[in-house]
């Protein structure tokens, strides 16, 4: 049974047994914003979710057909789920502030590594030849992207979470840049990159598109994390102009160095906020 069908048998057999929306959630354990979205056919739940909710109001399951199950949908489902692109409504607050402090521990991780990466990568730049050793500079390059990937993640989930899905993308698409970047600089390792230049020039060009998008996402956030979004996303923002000239990317560097310790601070807000929200409505999720 697919939505809108489900939802309107869900809100049948829950008026059939006399129940209120908010004693049907505690007889499930999620939040009365998810079943509110479940009823309305606004998602399609995991099938765990909906034998949750029909074993509560004693359906026979059986007589349910095949839900669309997002567990078992390929290679493109697969990296949404892992990246959390789609965050999921039965999605408990324990596992997204469990999320939130791996990214902003991340956070800090990427920020100290950069300072090694800059200093690499400057030294690379005008001596044209390596700081490190060539197994350092590929293990401190490997260190940068994953703690980076699992900081952008965070704002993944807080995208879902503040229902932000130009962040979710945009945290994507960053994820994305990162990735080719680093494969770039590693691989060109291994011969005469004598074309780095023009890279590096159309790198910056590019980055500084995504970081203007990715700072005006930010600022979407100043409803629910404050002033702290919103300088964040304007540092972005600022970083991502100067990175788009190309020949003053340089100082794009350094204007990030306060968005990425805002960033950090803002994913240690946002752990609170749903602490908060556990506290009001006992094991609500937070809407994504």
């Amino acid at each position: 049974m697919k939505q809108p069908d489900l939802g309107k048998k869900i809100t049948e057999l829950r008026k059939a047994k006399g129940l209120t929306q908010e004693e049907l959630v505690d007889k499930c354990n999620i939040s009365v914003r998810t079943l509110q979205r479940i009823e309305i056919g606004e998602v399609t739940p995991r099938i765990y979710t909906v034998k949750t909710i029909l074993a509560a109001l004693d359906f026979d399951l059986d007589t349910v057909s095949e839900v669309d199950e997002r567990d078992a949908g390929g290679v493109a489902s697969t990296l949404r789920k892992h990246i959390l692109l789609e965050v999921d409504k039965d999605l408990t607050p324990e596992f997204l502030k469990d999320q939130l402090t791996i990214a902003w521990i991340a956070g800090v991780l990427y920020f100290l590594l950069g300072f090694f990466e800059g200093a690499a990568e400057v030294f690379r730049y005008q001596e044209h030849r390596l700081v490190f050793s060539e197994p350092i500079y590929i293990a401190l390059k490997l260190s940068v992207l994953v703690a980076f990937v699992l900081f952008q993640r965070g704002f993944v989930v807080l995208g879902g979470i503040f229902d932000n899905y130009l962040l979710r993308i945009m945290s994507f698409l960053m994820i994305v840049g990162e990735v080719l970047i680093t494969g770039y600089d590693i691989a060109s390792v291994f011969y005469d990159a004598t074309e780095r230049g023009w890279v590096l020039g159309a790198e910056s060009f590019s980055y500084g598109g995504i970081l203007i998008l990715y700072g005006i996402s930010l600022r979407r956030l100043r409803t629910s994390l404050g002033s702290i979004a919103r300088w964040a996303g304007l540092f972005e923002i600022l970083a991502g102009c100067f990175f788009f000239t190309i020949v003053l990317g340089f100082i794009g560097f350094f204007v990030l160095m306060p968005a990425q310790l805002l960033e950090i601070i803002s994913l240690y807000k946002g752990i609170d906020i749903i602490r908060l929200r556990q506290t009001a409505d006992g094991t609500a999720v937070p809407s994504a």
